[in-house]
């Protein structure tokens, strides 16, 4: 049997899987447009993880599922909301929104939610800060944090807080972000807090302080288990690099 016939065969039964399993969006144009590395990949990524079983392989197969198409389970949740449209739902489509950049978007399902009896919760007025705050808006941020407060005056929460100091810092206010920076470090010194305050007082001439704070951060990480180190790699390539800087 002639090698392009077997490889057209092979083509035909992906792609008749593919719209089976609900994958027929992007792969059926991988496979056609990419004769044989099509029908590979879609092995490799599809087909090799369900019959492995693997936790590990099944992590790779959906990074490699995002890079191909990103806004898959984007429309997933939007086909969901069309159907069932419950908070659960709408939080879960304005989360993925963030994260394919659909900030405009995930305001609006935040702004919805909020708006609804049930939906009236902290948990969403933090989202929508954090819609606002990705579309580099962070004045509009700061506001929805400060009406968090004032709605919620007991809510604590150090991902609140941190993201308030980003905002301040991003909206030029400088002193103000230095100081919810210190007081984030003397309740939750977490790597990410002490790299961002390190590097601001760096960047205002507050040299030999940001030193500090960049080895206190280091020593730390140097005495911590390697996978908190794996984990906190980001923040201690910052910290080593501005320390050598």
């Amino acid at each position: 049997m002639p090698i392009a016939l077997v490889v057209l065969l092979l083509d035909i039964s992906l792609i008749y899987h593919a719209s089976r399993t609900g994958r027929l969006q992007p792969w059926a144009f991988i496979i056609l447009m990419v004769p044989m590395i099509g029908a590979l990949a879609y092995i490799v990524v599809e087909l090799m993880p369900e019959w492995l079983g693997s936790h590990d392989v099944q992590k790779a197969r959906k990074r490699v599922a995002n890079k191909l198409d990103p806004e898959k389970y984007y429309r997933e949740l939007s086909d969901r909301v069309a159907v069932t449209d419950t908070i659960a739902n709408r939080a879960a489509l304005a989360e993925e929104c963030v994260v394919v950049g659909r900030y405009d978007e995930a305001e609006q399902h935040y702004d919805h939610i909020l708006s609804l009896p049930m939906g009236h919760e902290t948990i969403f007025a933090l989202g929508k800060a954090k819609a606002q705050f990705a579309r580099r808006r962070p004045a509009d941020a700061l506001a929805t944090l400060d009406e968090l407060q004032k709605t919620w005056p007991d809510y604590n929460s150090t991902e609140a807080h941190l993201l308030y100091a980003r905002a301040l810092q991003d909206a030029g206010r400088t002193e103000e972000a230095l100081e919810e920076y210190q007081a984030l470090l003397d309740y939750a010194p977490s790597s990410e807090v002490k790299a961002r305050y390190g590097t601001l007082l760096k960047s205002v001439g507050r040299v030999d302080e940001a030193k500090v704070v960049f080895t206190e951060l280091l020593i730390q990480m140097k005495r911590s288990p390697r996978h908190v180190r794996k984990a906190q790699a980001e923040w201690i390539a910052i910290a080593e690099k501005q320390i050598a800087g």
